[in-house]
């Protein structure tokens, strides 16, 4: 199984850059370029949640399932 993080199409459709966003959102942009380009292991809720309401999306936006 492989989770598949858009991040990065959920910024261009906000067209928001990721040092914007990672102030908004009280990261650091190394960490939140890890998540961006997929090599996280893991995201807090927490995160994941002030990342859905700077962007306005839903969790299923910017994470997706895809079977191998």
């Amino acid at each position: 199984m492989s989770i598949v993080v858009n991040l990065d199409v959920m910024m261009a459709k906000r067209k928001i850059s990721l040092g914007e966003l990672a102030e908004r959102v009280g990261i650091t942009q190394a960490n939140l370029s890890i998540l961006k380009t997929g090599k996280a292991k893991a995201i807090r809720f927490s995160t994941l949640e002030a990342l859905c309401k700077e962007l306005g999306c839903q969790p299923g936006d910017i994470l997706e399932y895809q079977a191998e």
